[in-house]
C-alpha cells in the first residue's frame, strides 16, 4: 500500500471535522497536511448575557510521510511538538494560550513504508510532551503521536493517542476497497483546500 494513498483517505475522515490545510511548511520544510479543529463550549442561566463559563478546545494534528520511522523521525515530531506547535499554535507566541483555553491536543501523525523495530515501537509509546498552564487554570497542552506502516498494516500510538488507533486502522481497507479519498471528494464538492497562510 502506498503511503500517499493511505494519506488521502485518512485526511476524508478527517475533514469531516477538521480543517484541511495541504502542504503545510514549518521552519523550511514542507510536510503533506495539517489539520485544525476548534470546539467552543458554554454555560449560561437562561439568557447567553448570563455566561457562566466557556471553554475552548483545540486539537492540531501534522501529517508525516516517511520510508522508515527512525530515532531522528521521532526526534524531528518531538522537536516540532515543543518548538512550534506548542509555541506557535498554541500560545501564539505569548507566555499563555487564550483565556477559556481548556486544551489543546497537539498530533503527529506519520505514515511509513516500511515496519518498525521492537526499539522503535517502545520509543512510540514512550512519546510524552505535556504542559500546563497558570497550573492548569489556563488549561494544558499535550502530544499525541500515531504511526501508521504500510509494509505490516500496523498501528502505533502513545498511551494518551491509543483511541485513535481504530480510525488509522479502518483506513487500510478503506484503500483495499478502493474507496474514494480526500481529493477525489473535495474535487466532487468542490471544496476547497485551505492554504496555509489561511491557518489559525
Amino acid at each position: 500500500m502506498k503511503t500517499a494513498d493511505y494519506l488521502d483517505r485518512l485526511l476524508l475522515k478527517y475533514s469531516g471535522t477538521f480543517d484541511i490545510y495541504q502542504p503545510y511548511v514549518i521552519q523550511g520544510k514542507e510536510y503533506p497536511a495539517y489539520g485544525y479543529f476548534f470546539s467552543h463550549v458554554e454555560k449560561y442561566v437562561l439568557v447567553r448575557e448570563a455566561n457562566m463559563w466557556s471553554s475552548d478546545s483545540f486539537e492540531h494534528i501534522l501529517f508525516m510521510e516517511v520510508d522508515e520511522i527512525t530515532e531522528e523521525v521521532l526526534q524531528e515530531a518531538y522537536n516540532i511538538v515543543k518548538d512550534y506547535m506548542e509555541p506557535i499554535l498554541v500560545r501564539k507566541g505569548e507566555e499563555f494560550p487564550a483565556e477559556n483555553h481548556m486544551y489543546s491536543y497537539l498530533t503527529i501523525a506519520i505514515i511509513a513504508k516500511s515496519a518498525v523495530s521492537r526499539h522503535i515501537q517502545k520509543r512510540i509509546k514512550k512519546f510524552k510532551f505535556e504542559k500546563g498552564y497558570k497550573f492548569n487554570m489556563r488549561g494544558f497542552s499535550q502530544a499525541h503521536i500515531v504511526c501508521a506502516t504500510m509494509e505490516d498494516e500496523k498501528i502505533y500510538t502513545n498511551f494518551v493517542a491509543r483511541k485513535s488507533s481504530k480510525t488509522f486502522k479502518s483506513v487500510f481497507q478503506d484503500v483495499k476497497e478502493g474507496k474514494p479519498g480526500f481529493q477525489q471528494i473535495a474535487a466532487q464538492q468542490n471544496i476547497q483546500v485551505k492554504q496555509q497562510s489561511e491557518s489559525k
